[in-house]
């Protein structure tokens, strides 16, 4: 398995690429189904948000201050996702707005995604070496037995909360 951090933090996209897919796959009366799979897309985004947020995004914030607009931004955008994630959680799948809200999770986490892979990321490769990237990778498989799994998490609130008042 790589410590690449980059390479991490794109298996983390692809699984949640792949339980967005099957939440717009399931049928619209799947209330069952819908609810596993919003907990798994919960548990992803929290923990992957975590890690960005406290490990990969103040290292690059350090190690490369050029890129300090675009860490902000994906700060932002954490904040955005994990409001809606809090939201979720206490939702069931038979609410009026529980698919709409669902909805814009998504289409709010693909556009950082898409971003993050195909902006940041080459910045991020070209500015660190390999030593670097495999040094906050392994930070980050450290970090994630002990992140939050929830967005009503104390470490996972405390992260949103960093976001407004930082």
């Amino acid at each position: 398995m790589s410590t690449d951090a980059i390479v991490l933090l794109k298996e983390d996209h692809k699984e949640i690429r792949r339980l967005f897919k099957e939440f717009q796959g399931a049928g619209e009366n799947a209330t069952a189904q819908k609810r596993k799979l919003v907990a798994q897309i919960l548990e992803a985004l929290t923990v992957h948000t975590y890690l960005e947020n406290e490990c990969m995004y103040p290292e690059i914030r350090r190690l490369l201050p050029d890129l300090e607009d675009d860490v902000l931004e994906s700060y932002e955008e954490h904040h955005v996702a994990d409001v809606l994630c809090f939201e979720l959680a206490a939702m069931e799948p038979d609410d009026e707005r529980y698919d709409a809200k669902v909805t814009v999770l998504m289409e709010n986490v693909l556009h950082h995604v898409e971003e993050e892979e195909q902006e940041w990321f080459p910045k991020v490769r070209d500015g660190l070496g390999r030593n670097e990237l495999q040094e906050i990778g392994a930070r980050m498989i450290e970090m994630r037995r002990d992140a939050p799994r929830t967005p009503t998490e104390p470490l996972a609130l405390k992260k949103a909360l960093d976001a407004v008042t930082a």
